[in-house]
């Protein structure tokens, strides 16, 4: 079964801590270059999604420094690049479902920047298109944020959020080093 890697958002304005605030798993960049490195060694599809942000003053904003990738994508070749301004890939500037579907792909492994948001909404539809899915939730991160209640829900809270919503429920919440040992 081929399986595309889809590296969701994984832009250095996501370093902007006075934007962002505190995030978690400081591992994650690692993860996702360890992930798209096997990729690319094995010659399987990559898939590269851009979030150009609509939002004023955003450091994603298409053109702005921030909307560039992280230099641990450096090097990696992808087969298809998504830009999108919402959350999930499948809504972007390509027919993401198309070109799964297109080139026999009938699984997927999601990694990149927000745990909870765009990673979560892009596994979430694909889970929902009929994807076999693996979710590396140790290859992504995300942010701090505040509840409607005002209180303060952690980066790591959000993300066992994340694993408990998926797993089981849209595919399967797994490890990097599980995923490696599978291809």
């Amino acid at each position: 079964m081929t399986t595309a890697l889809i590296l969701i958002d994984v832009q250095r304005g996501f370093d902007d801590s006075a934007y962002w605030g505190r995030r978690n798993n400081p591992l994650a960049e690692a993860n996702i270059r360890a992930l798209a490195t096997a990729w690319q060694q094995a010659g399987l599809p990559i898939v590269v999604v851009h979030h150009d942000s609509a939002v004023p003053g955003s450091p994603l904003a298409h053109g702005a420094p921030g909307n560039a990738l992280k230099p641990e994508l450096d090097g990696i070749v992808p087969a298809l690049t998504v830009r999108k301004s919402v959350h999930s890939a499948f809504h972007g500037d390509v027919d993401l479902h198309k070109w799964l579907q297109d080139n026999g792909i009938q699984q997927v492994v999601t990694t990149g920047v927000q745990t909870n948001r765009c990673v979560e909404t892009t596994s979430r539809v694909a889970g929902d298109l009929g994807y076999r899915l693996r979710y590396a939730l140790d290859a992504t991160f995300t942010f701090d944020d505040t509840a409607p209640d005002g209180s303060v829900i952690t980066a790591d809270e959000l993300a066992r959020a994340t694993a408990t919503n998926l797993h089981g429920h849209f595919g399967e919440v797994t490890t990097t080093a599980a995923v490696l040992a599978s291809l």
